[in-house]
């Protein structure tokens, strides 16, 4: 019996050699056919290495330049725009744009030309606040006395009018924002009941032909002491269609 199991023990441990030799086995047959891949593919690469580098190099270099240019590009750009503000500025100071000019210029660019005006004649803590959900008001800030201000800004071609329901937009904006002096801006005319309506609630109504004289020197007191007059009889109103209809406008 104890001889049958030595003979037992004998055979496990032959056959626990043979498993492990296969296993070293497997593994080196797996290092040796990877050095193999390894260097058959280094021996390709060395073969073609003159074929492909000039592409690689080109691709490399397109990459650059593009980036670059890009680079490039943005930094243009932001000098451009630097250099477009500062000309509007200094138009504005100077008082060289025509009304012709701002009937081109989008809602916004009226806004930001409305509230450098309104630096340049001396108001404080001006800013645009125009957009969605600005409630009624473009422009705020501080008139040279003090008074806070609301500014409603409205670029309307001049064959337009503003009607009076805009006119109480902007007397609701004023209650809104707590101020004392509600001006509503316009490149076009007020209708005689928005007219009327300024003048009752003590909105400061700032028609064409003012904000004319205003953006070409004129300063905003004189401008919130006239407040909406100027606009002339039914045969003005008459005169004012027939140029700008016959205008295009």
């Amino acid at each position: 019996m104890a001889k049958r199991g030595g003979r037992r023990s004998s055979a496990r441990g032959r056959s626990s050699a043979r498993g492990r030799s296969s296993a070293r086995g497997r593994r080196n047959r797996r290092r040796e056919a990877t050095l193999a891949g390894g260097a058959l593919l280094l021996l390709l690469l060395i073969a073609v290495w003159s074929l492909i580098w000039p592409y690689l190099l080109a691709a490399v270099g397109i990459g650059g330049v593009g980036l670059l240019g890009w680079r490039l590009r943005r930094i243009d750009r932001t000098l451009r725009d630097r250099d477009r503000s500062w000309r509007a500025e200094e138009l504005v100071r100077a008082g060289r744009r025509t009304l012709a000019d701002v009937d081109r210029m989008t809602g916004t660019e009226f806004e930001e030309l409305v509230a450098a005006l309104c630096r340049r004649d001396g108001c404080s803590e001006v800013r645009r606040v125009g957009g969605a959900g600005d409630n009624g008001a473009d422009v705020r800030g501080r008139l040279p006395d003090g008074r806070t201000m609301v500014v409603q800004c409205k670029r309307y071609a001049p064959t337009a009018a503003i009607p009076s329901r805009e006119v109480r937009d902007l007397l609701g904006a004023k209650q809104h924002f707590g101020a004392d002096v509600a001006i509503f801006v316009t490149t076009t005319r007020f209708t005689r009941p928005a007219e009327s309506f300024a003048r009752e609630n003590g909105i400061i109504a700032i028609h064409r032909d003012h904000f004319g004289s205003w953006h070409n020197g004129a300063a905003l007191e004189p401008l919130v002491q006239l407040s909406g007059s100027g606009q002339g009889d039914a045969r003005h109103l008459a005169r004012w269609r027939k140029t700008y209809r016959a205008g295009g406008r």
